[in-house]
């Protein structure tokens, strides 16, 4: 698309690419995660449920929750990218930290620690090591 007022072209990313959001390692930048992949899904994906897209915002918000919370120190970032084809999505959360997220037993006295445990009801998910960090990867599909 071009924008005549100015002669700069403005490229729309199509639907079937994926889409890359940096985010501040802040409790904040979740939400702007479930919006972005919410947002995301529904272009890429317009005829997808919505059990398929609410799976899939609760895939993000759990794996960039669990990058700010042990992924990040103050003043790190993170990025979230997305891939959305024919009915499989690819979430992945990139942050610097090497640590590999541990599956914990299940307990009723802890208030949180149960998002692994989520992401195994929902997607097949794992963790690959890269450059100066790792990347949490989950894929969805549509059911």
């Amino acid at each position: 698309m071009v924008d005549k007022g100015q002669g700069a072209r403005q490229l729309t990313p199509r639907p079937d690419q994926p889409r890359e959001l940096v985010l501040t390692g802040e409790p904040q930048s979740a939400r702007e995660a479930r919006e972005f992949a919410r947002e995301y899904v529904m272009q890429s994906e317009p005829t997808a449920s919505e059990d398929y897209v609410d799976a899939i915002v609760l895939v993000t918000s759990e794996l960039v929750t669990n990058s700010i919370r042990y992924g990040t120190e103050p003043g790190d970032s993170l990025a979230l990218k997305l891939h959305t084809c024919h009915g499989r999505t690819r979430v992945e959360v990139r942050d610097p930290v090497r640590r590999r997220p541990q599956l914990r037993p299940e307990s009723h006295k802890r208030d949180r620690g149960r998002g692994l445990v989520i992401l195994d009801g929902l997607c097949h998910w794992g963790v690959d090591d890269v450059a100066f960090g790792k990347i949490v990867w989950a894929e969805v599909i549509a059911k």
